[in-house]
């Protein structure tokens, strides 16, 4: 275990000392303590009756409900619960779509580091197993997208539910989802930087692979119109590649509270994610550097 840890606290290191990182906790922290003390509501009987940011009135909050007794849509003000889920839903939202992208690009130069001509040779001349080396490096990126997730959601989260009253644990659950989606994103840019040695061609293709994924999310309406053939490639590619946008959808649901109607977008891209890892850990196994 000792070789292990040695290799998980080097990637700790690493990656507090990149400047990225530390910017990324700063924002973080900017985020949750602006909602801590910039917004300001009064709640008269469930609803948000006045909300004000940073001293200045916004207005309370409206919806459109259907009021059944006249059969029409009428405007109300929003109940507290659906507005601390709205801004939950927004908060990990962003955190999913801009903590991956965000936490590719800072860990693209730990991997272009790690591999590097030299030290990689130093490295691998230690007394520990190329398994071990490579596993303390992937724990050591995976926990510090952990962190940052719990730090930034849970924080926010936790400043919600102090101001409203309201405590929805449930919303929680997407944490793992936005960690566990990064891994699948990072095992592109990990297997491509060992088999290229160019970690900028990974990061490259993680991008390709989520823009990708936007067109894959419509695959209901694509596949009815397209040609036997092109929709059985399209088929092909939505069942192999990672559902980056789909997964989405789950996230808000989970954040909502309300039941996952769609759970296999999730489940296809961790088996992608498992073997594009895999590919990559043989294969640095077998490399001679």
């Amino acid at each position: 275990m000792r070789p292990l840890s040695g290799s998980l606290l080097l990637t700790f290191r690493e990656l507090w000392a990149m400047r990225i990182t530390q910017g990324m906790f700063a924002i973080a922290s900017l985020a949750w303590l602006l909602l801590s003390f910039a917004l300001n509501m009064d709640i008269v009987e469930g609803s948000i009756s006045a909300l004000k940011i940073f001293g200045f009135d916004a207005g309370a909050p409206m919806e459109r409900v259907f009021d059944e007794a006249t059969g029409e849509w009428v405007q109300q003000a929003t109940s507290i619960d659906q507005f601390v889920v709205g801004i939950n839903q927004f908060v990990f939202g962003a955190s999913y779509f801009l903590g991956t992208l965000l936490g590719l690009f800072a860990t693209m130069p730990l991997i272009a580091g790690f591999l590097e001509q030299g030290r990689i040779d130093l490295l691998l001349s230690k007394p520990v197993s190329r398994l071990r080396l490579l596993f303390g490096h992937l724990l050591g990126v995976w926990l510090t997208v952990l962190v940052l997730s719990c730090y930034l959601v849970g924080g926010v989260w936790l400043s919600l539910s102090l101001k409203t009253g309201v405590w929805l644990p449930h919303v929680l659950q997407s944490i793992p989802v936005i960690v566990l989606m990064f891994a699948v994103m990072y095992s592109v840019v990990l297997t491509t930087s060992i088999i290229s040695r160019t970690s900028g061609l990974g990061l490259v293709l993680a991008y390709g692979l989520i823009f990708f994924s936007a067109i894959l999310s419509a695959h209901d309406q694509l596949i009815p119109v397209l040609a036997p053939t092109s929709a059985a490639i399209f088929k092909g590619f939505y069942h192999a590649l990672p559902n980056f946008i789909e997964v989405v959808m789950m996230q808000a649901q989970l954040v909502e509270g309300s039941d996952v109607t769609r759970i296999y977008p999730f489940i296809s891209s961790l088996i992608f994610g498992v073997i594009i890892h895999g590919l990559g850990i043989y294969w640095f196994a077998k490399r001679d550097f």
